[in-house]
């Protein structure tokens, strides 16, 4: 596919005279074409929501939710993989991602290897990806060949798969079990996809891992009950959880989470009033879903 022909790089007319405009005439445009992404998105969303259910499901039977890409694309969904433990305390290697040139790249740009649909084979089959997975491919343009491999793998070995691409139309969509397609229109940097076409995958992956996690009830109302308190900032937002849940002081929550270790099973001990231990088994029993605990 030739370039020209993708709408994420063609010419902007309302960037035409970019490098002659001031700096408040640069900001106003850029934060005008920016208000286009979520309008974007919005015409989307039946698809978003079908992708969230997928990923849902597919963590529900012990599966892992693997982002590929290259570049910002890339970049992007080790993002979202390296945030996610953090917020909901999912297992370590639940949420992956592979990406063109591997670590290295979050830092430095390694632009051939996204040339390779080899390459994105061989990165993707090191995870050996099951029936049991969901991967989400990443790509702008819908054509990038490291990721369409690297798709095109895991569908042969059964995975489910979706695509978020900015271009209707594209190969990575018609592989994917779900395509979502969100035409963001020709950057105001011709061709730079890291700005209204990043910012739409950005928004996307939030939306996928923030509503499958809350589908499998990794969150309680919209608290993080499973966050990990690992600096003084989270510690303080769980003893805040802690306290608006159980309606209790500071002089309780404080105490109660430094012996339960977690905001969840503090939640149950308080509850039930019952040891630590106990409340991690009651928690287990409904495979960790607090409103299901607390509900009895």
């Amino acid at each position: 596919m030739q370039l020209t022909k993708l709408k994420t790089e063609k010419r902007n007319r309302a960037s035409a005279n970019l490098d002659a405009m001031s700096a408040i005439k640069i900001a106003t445009l850029m934060n005008r074409q920016d208000a286009m992404v979520p309008r974007a998105i919005r015409r989307v969303l039946p698809q978003v929501a079908k992708a969230i259910d997928l990923v849902a499901r597919q963590l529900a039977q012990g599966g892992r939710l693997i982002y590929v890409g290259t570049g910002t694309s890339g970049r992007i969904g080790a993002l979202d993989a390296a945030e996610v433990p953090p917020t909901y305390g999912t297992s370590p290697g639940v949420i992956q991602f592979v990406m063109a040139g591997g670590e290295r790249a979050l830092a430095e740009a390694t632009e051939a290897d996204e040339d390779s649909s080899h390459l994105g084979q061989r990165d993707i089959a090191a995870r050996g990806p099951k029936k049991s997975d969901v991967v989400v491919a990443v790509a702008a343009s819908g054509r990038t060949p490291y990721t369409i491999g690297a798709l095109r793998y895991a569908r042969k070995k059964g995975a489910a798969t979706i695509a978020v691409v900015c271009n209707h139309g594209s190969e990575l969509a018609r592989m994917a079990q779900v395509a979502i397609e969100v035409d963001v229109g020709p950057e105001i940097l011709t061709g730079s996809t890291r700005l209204k076409a990043g910012t739409a995958e950005k928004l996307v992956c939030n939306m996928l891992s923030t509503g499958a996690m809350a589908r499998l009830g990794y969150v309680y109302g919209n608290l993080m009950v499973n966050l990990q308190t690992r600096n003084e900032k989270l510690f303080e937002r769980a003893v805040s959880i802690v306290e608006q849940v159980a309606h209790v002081d500071r002089e309780v929550a404080v105490p109660i989470l430094k012996s339960a270790g977690k905001v969840s099973v503090a939640l149950i001990m308080l509850k039930y009033n019952i040891s630590r231990a106990e409340a991690a088994r009651r928690l287990k029993s409904v495979h960790g879903i607090v409103r299901t605990a607390l509900q009895g």
